[in-house]
């Protein structure tokens, strides 16, 4: 089956990133602001997960930015507020910030990726927690790609499977130390969304993110195999800095395992147009 597959970071804009003056190249070129950054790194990849978003809705001219500083064919994976399913999880009190999210959000137009609804470890797969599941689900809009993360293992049952399926919501796949591997792999073959969304988390162990610290092309490899095994039309995957220590480095490490072109870091140190 043909599919599109595209892998990015989580976040665009570490100074670690940026190539030292009189140091080998990193990623970002020499004297790159933090206000070019996001423009740089779409020469590279295709996708980003936005991390921002998760502590309020972003301002109108804050995704108007992000939109102009992009390519035509660029995508935003972004993530609900913290307030919606970590402080106050889905209790109807939210519901008008959730509105105003995705209100806002929807400013990006074609480029507006996946919108993830990631939950604590805390939110526990409970009768109460389940019915405010249910009903924040049903009060998603059409025309938007919705994926829910569950760091607790109890979720993946068949119920939440029917759930997210009865609202075309995928199930967010993720690389981590919450969920057992195992249970993350066993829900794959229930996973027949138009697209997956997958996440490579690390150990917060972790001070400078400018170069691969530990491989971990075993983990990529497993990975690999489980991919192979999704019936999804795309895969958004998106790389954290502290899986190898360098996000750039293991997304494109990714791609070429996938058998994708790459764009290395060496093609920003001729991108003098954007500076």
């Amino acid at each position: 089956m043909t599919r599109e597959i595209r892998i990015g970071c989580q976040s665009w804009g570490y100074e670690d990133w940026v190539t030292k003056p009189d140091g080998p190249t990193v990623f970002y070129p020499r004297g790159t602001r933090s206000t070019e950054m996001l423009e740089l790194y779409s020469c590279v990849f295709d996708t980003i997960e936005v991390d921002s978003t998760a502590y309020g809705p972003p301002e109108a001219s804050t995704i108007e930015s992000w939109h102009r500083k992009t390519p035509a064919d660029f995508k935003f994976g972004l993530k609900v507020p913290r307030r919606i399913t970590h402080d106050f999880p889905l209790v109807p009190s939210v519901y008008p910030e959730m509105d105003l999210f995705l209100e806002r959000v929807t400013l990006l137009g074609e480029k507006l990726g996946p919108v993830l609804i990631q939950f604590p470890a805390s939110f526990e797969s409970s009768k109460e927690n389940g019915l405010l599941l249910r009903n924040f689900l049903t009060r998603l809009p059409d025309g938007i790609d919705f994926t829910v993360e569950f760091r607790n293992p109890g979720w993946f049952v068949e119920w939440t499977f029917e759930e997210l399926a009865s609202r075309s919501v995928s199930l967010a796949l993720v690389e981590g130390e919450w969920v057992d591997r195992e249970i993350m792999f066993s829900a794959i073959p229930v996973m027949t969304d138009k697209f997956a969304y997958v996440r490579l988390m690390g150990i917060k162990d972790l001070q400078v993110f400018d170069h691969i610290q530990r491989s971990r092309d075993d983990i990529l490899a497993l990975w690999q195999t489980e991919l192979e095994r999704l019936e999804t039309k795309t895969i958004y995957i998106y790389v954290d800095n502290y899986f190898e220590g360098f996000a750039p480095g293991t997304a494109n490490n990714l791609k070429r395992v996938l058998g994708l072109p790459t764009v290395g870091p060496e093609r920003l140190e001729k991108q003098p147009s954007l500076f």
